[in-house]
């Protein structure tokens, strides 16, 4: 479970780190420059999707391996 949490923190400044290089580089609109944030983005959306997975089995699942729904 901590794990799926420091997974989220690592993926979200990787794309903060990433977002602070293209500003750098230039500030001026650009197709891949937008396609690179959008990218960043999406995989810290996913890595708050398997986050919400991962707290949702732990909590729901009994240890006889039957869902407590």
């Amino acid at each position: 479970m901590i794990a799926s949490v420091l997974l989220v923190l690592i993926v979200e400044l990787l794309n903060s780190a990433i977002e602070a290089t293209l500003d750098r580089i230039s500030s001026e609109y650009h197709d891949l420059t937008k396609r690179a944030k959008d990218i960043g983005s999406a995989a810290v959306m996913l890595s708050l999707v398997n986050l919400v997975v991962v707290w949702l089995f732990v909590l729901f699942y009994v240890a006889d391996g039957r869902l407590l729904l």
